[in-house]
């Protein structure tokens, strides 16, 4: 699936993934990996404000939600919030700020 160029899309898409109600998919956690991993490649404008301590929690819930990808069995219960509370810190600096 593309990336999504238009930075409200984007938003949208992170937010319908971050709800509790919404069944994440596999499909959907890569989306997201990728766009991140793209705007980080790319040096947003809205990550070079943040403070250091965000960035490294941004990097950490990447790098836990890479790893329960990884690893991931199902896509239910416990294994489910963590990896949507992963996401969550690593979408913090793209959604705090327009991008």
């Amino acid at each position: 699936m593309a990336l999504g160029h238009e930075p409200h899309l984007a938003r949208t898409r992170f937010e319908r993934m971050l709800s509790p109600e919404y069944p994440l998919c596999r499909e959907d956690v890569v989306w997201m990996l990728e766009y991140i991993k793209k705007k980080m490649a790319d040096e947003a404008p809205a990550l070079s404000s943040l403070p250091q301590p965000v960035l490294l929690k941004s990097f950490q819930g990447y790098v836990e939600a890479a790893m329960i990808l990884i690893k991931q069995r199902g896509g239910s219960g416990p294994e489910a919030d963590r990896l949507r509370s992963c996401l969550q810190a690593a979408a913090d600096g793209f959604l705090a700020r327009p991008n």
